[in-house]
């Protein structure tokens, strides 16, 4: 695309990168590791809510955290998408999320997100999780 893009085309970026949000979300509960970190981009950079300092970079060090991770059973509730398209190109978005662990409370937070389109598709480039409670 190049130029303005047209009302359906901002619309059909905006779907794709909250559709985006969702399967990181179902990918990341069903302990898919592969296909979650495959969802951003080649140099992307995730920071957990849990460790908004820590920034994780590259598809690499994002699967190697994954894996990292002690098994537990988790269902994260995203809500409150709002996609900004900045071009053909390139997008950011926030949404809100609660994650149940079986814990007494929640965990509710924020993610602030950047995207790119690759040839693979809409990518994070950053995906920046942020707790609004500390538990």
């Amino acid at each position: 695309m190049t130029g303005a893009l047209t009302e359906d085309e901002r619309r059909a970026i905006e779907a794709d990168c909250a559709r985006l949000i969702a399967l990181y979300a179902n990918l990341n509960d069903e302990a898919r590791w592969e296909e979650a970190a495959a969802l951003y981009a080649p140099d992307g950079l995730m920071t957990r809510p849990t460790a908004p300092d820590a920034p994780i970079v590259g598809q690499d060090a994002i699967l190697a955290a994954f894996r990292a991770r002690p098994p537990r059973t988790t269902r994260h509730v995203c809500s409150n998408v709002v996609i900004d398209v900045e071009s053909a190109d390139s997008a950011r978005g926030t949404s809100a999320m609660l994650l149940f662990t079986g814990a007494p409370a929640p965990l509710v937070g924020s993610f602030h997100d950047r995207f790119v389109r690759t040839p693979q598709g809409w990518r994070f480039s950053e995906r920046r999780g942020t707790l609004l409670f500390q538990p």
